[in-house]
């Protein structure tokens, strides 16, 4: 019982940790002249993304390398088929055309270079230094290229929502007192949930890393459930869109590239890591393409089929996990008839719009 409070009082202290994180930065990043754009692909997507940092930096520390690993790859696939699946049930959801043409791109390739880093088993000190110093020069980039548009941005925060901050938000010890707090409950509320996911593990008898595939994964990506779903119902579709793909980017970049540099023995990754988990984070990357390309519009159908696809994801995990004997017949099912399915609507669809296109070429997007 102690630990399912310890747990929830972790969730807790992490949701509320990333809410103040964030609040606090973006206020004081505009405050010294930051543009929305920037503040909105970095402090916003950076800082919801909180959660998976502070969960992972201390596994890794504490030696769960598994559990470190499985909550940046859970959390990348459940950002995308759960969360932008349930945000497009609630509304169809608008895509900016620079999400499709610059940040899925980047999302698809830095989660390539993840795979090829991988693949000797490890991910060492070198290879997490090589994603933080990538994650410098993409917020770098993205700050010279704010700077050569106009102030208002495809994907940033609000500008209604960060003018109607409080008074006392608007001075900046506020917004230092703020990030210290933020900060602080981040790193309380991760040691609780690190300690109490790993008890979790034994008691359930299933390893580190089905638990940070799935439970983890899922508490720590809340700032980015509460984010997508609250910019939907507020008709800031693209900043819903916006988050998810801005924090998968961190997520690799930032939470691994840390977590593999403060690790002693680096990051070890398991065999079915390589094999099933980063290979499906993989394609739900590429699967944006086509979805965000038809239209620059993700319709309710297609949540549905992200929602669906995350369900079958889950599945096989906890088949998996438990070593069932419907795994084999489920694996195969997957394999010979369902993904190759999805594949071909996905590919049908996107021919579609882009005969679209060629024959009305003057159509947005």
């Amino acid at each position: 019982m102690m630990d399912v409070l310890l747990f929830l009082f972790g969730l807790v202290l992490l949701v509320v940790g990333a809410e103040a994180l964030v609040r606090g930065a973006s206020r004081l990043a505009l405050s010294v002249g930051i543009s929305p754009l920037v503040v909105g692909l970095t402090v916003v997507a950076f800082g919801t993304s909180a959660p998976e940092l502070a969960v992972s930096v201390q596994s890794a520390i504490a030696g769960r390398a598994d559990l470190a690993l499985g909550n940046v790859v859970g959390s990348n696939i459940f950002n995308v088929l759960f969360i932008l699946g349930v945000s497009a049930l609630i509304v169809p959801l608008l895509v900016a055309r620079q999400l499709v043409r610059q940040e899925v791109p980047v999302m698809i390739g830095v989660s390539l270079l993840l795979l090829a880093l991988a693949l000797d088993g490890r991910l060492g000190r070198g290879d997490g230094a090589l994603l933080l110093g990538l994650l410098v020069v993409y917020t770098a980039f993205l700050i010279y290229q704010s700077r050569r548009q106009n102030q208002g941005g495809d994907v940033g925060l609000p500008d209604e929502a960060l003018a109607s901050s409080p008074g006392w938000e608007s001075r900046p010890a506020a917004q230092l007192l703020l990030i210290a707090a933020g900060l602080g409950s981040l790193v309380l509320g991760a040691t609780w949930l690190v300690d109490s996911a790993v008890r979790f593990a034994q008691y359930l008898g299933v390893s580190e890393l089905v638990i940070g595939l799935t439970i983890v994964a899922a508490g720590t990506s809340l700032p980015e459930v509460a984010t997508s779903i609250i910019a939907a119902l507020r008709g800031q579709r693209d900043i819903a869109v916006g988050n998810v793909v801005g924090s998968n980017v961190f997520n690799i970049l930032g939470v691994l590239g840390l977590s593999s540099v403060v690790s002693q023995t680096g990051i070890a990754v398991a065999p079915s890591v390589l094999a099933f988990d980063l290979p499906v984070m993989i394609a739900v990357a590429l699967a944006c393409l086509p979805i965000f390309f038809t239209g620059n519009l993700i319709a309710r159908w297609e949540g549905a089929l992200f929602l669906g696809l995350y369900a079958a994801y889950m599945a096989y995990v906890l088949l998996a996990a438990g070593q069932h004997d419907a795994l084999q017949p489920y694996s195969a099912i997957m394999v010979t008839a369902v993904l190759p399915l999805v594949a071909v609507t996905l590919a049908v669809v996107a021919w579609r719009e882009w005969q679209s296109r060629q024959m009305n070429p003057g159509s947005p997007g």
